[in-house]
């Protein structure tokens, strides 16, 4: 069976073909300014030229027909007809605490993803807006919801409530959710098979870090605590958000600056972070370019992640008593062989020891630890989209 996989953004779209017989993918591609001047498509297929498309796409249902066409197209596609389309893997971000496990969708799905667009206001509507061009263009084909905050709702009621008003979370279910969870999921049991144990029998730490960044607690192949909390914005220092701060800022910053409710919202979303700090961007790269030709600001800036990253590492290592494996993924996690070294230096203590010839490697799988190490340090590429695959095959069979 094939599956196809959408990611949809406000204005972006991710789409992934994968045959599940070898779980080869067949295409990857990406739909631009949708809705926006200069729409464009952009498929890869192993051993050909990237294919582009530039072409008028004024909302998400057009964009989808485009990706449809561009599968089935005489030159530029990788099948015959729709129908080989089994079943479409939809990436949902919020599944508040009803849905700890991917479901196929229906009415009573679509409804509660409009209730949870609540909790995540810049994500669930996209999310939706895809779910529903695909069942006008593919109407027979079976849809699925895979959700980003499934994977932690394994989280103790001690690991996931907040120190507020116990009505406050029974009523109107505030406290922690964490998100990307297809993609801690999907490198805990890969840490697995590399390790040849059992998951079941580990103790990981999985180290999601992009412009989104996230740290779980994985322990026995579930997890039971992360970073991201009621929203992606708690826990580490990211690419514009500020992470872990003290809440009383924020009236402090209304109160004495002046500002407004969104202006407070917008600067601890889209003008924190590394680019606050460092004043320099948002795109690690950047401030590492900016750090190494003498910028301080920069510098501190990529102190600062380190530091929180490596907070995080001690933090679930004390919430489960140790941990086998310590595992970097995602663009900066997989990528960036400097920040391995500064958030793994001076951890020998906790028997964590980093092999620096190892560990000069960009997005391969590879144990970078060295050999006598007591605990592992594993870089592994994620794959998301496989994970989402995986679920909506089991779901359809």
């Amino acid at each position: 069976m094939k599956i196809l996989v959408i990611n949809c953004g406000s204005s972006s779209l991710k789409y992934q073909l994968i045959d599940m017989e070898n779980e080869n993918s067949l295409s990857t591609g990406l739909v631009e300014r949708i809705g926006i001047e200069g729409s464009k498509l952009t498929q890869k297929v192993e051993g050909r030229e990237k294919y582009v498309l530039t072409v008028p796409m004024k909302n998400h249902k057009d964009a989808i027909a485009h990706v449809i066409d561009t599968l089935l197209d005489e030159v530029q596609g990788v099948i015959k007809s729709s129908d080989e389309i089994g079943a479409v893997g939809h990436r949902v971000v919020h599944g508040g605490e009803k849905y700890s496990t991917s479901v196929i969708i229906d009415d009573e799905v679509m409804k509660d993803l409009e209730e949870f667009s609540v909790l995540a206001p810049l994500h669930n509507p996209p999310n939706i807006i895809g779910i529903n061009a695909c069942k006008e263009l593919m109407p027979d084909t079976t849809m699925v919801a895979v959700f980003d905050t499934a994977f932690h709702q394994t989280m103790p009621e001690k690991a996931f409530l907040y120190g507020l008003p116990y009505e406050l979370y029974k009523e109107n279910h505030i406290r922690k959710y964490g998100f990307h969870g297809t993609s801690h999921k999907y490198v805990s049991q890969r840490a697995a098979e590399m390790l040849d144990k059992d998951l079941k029998d580990l103790k990981l730490i999985t180290c999601h870090l992009g412009n989104g960044a996230s740290v779980s607690a994985v322990r026995g192949g579930v997890s039971v605590d992360t970073s991201m909390g009621f929203t992606p914005l708690e826990g580490l220092l990211m690419g514009t958000r500020c992470g872990d701060i003290d809440p009383a800022i924020i009236p402090y910053l209304m109160d004495v600056k002046g500002y407004s409710y969104d202006e407070v919202n917008n600067i601890m979303n889209k003008k924190s972070g590394v680019l606050g700090l460092s004043g320099v961007s948002s795109d690690f790269r950047d401030i590492e370019d900016a750090a190494a030709e003498g910028n301080e600001r920069a510098k501190l800036a990529l102190d600062v992640f380190h530091y929180r990253v490596k907070k995080y590492i001690g933090y679930f290592m004390a919430a489960m008593n140790g941990v086998d494996a310590v595992i970097f993924t995602a663009g900066l996690g997989e990528n960036a062989v400097e920040t391995r070294e500064e958030i793994i230096s001076d951890m020998e203590w906790f028997g964590i020891e980093l092999d620096r010839e190892k560990n000069k490697v960009r997005g391969k799988e590879r144990i970078v630890s060295t050999d006598d190490s007591k605990v592992k340090v594993i870089v592994i590429p994620t794959n998301e989209e496989l994970m989402i695959a995986r679920d909506t095959l089991s779901l359809v069979k």
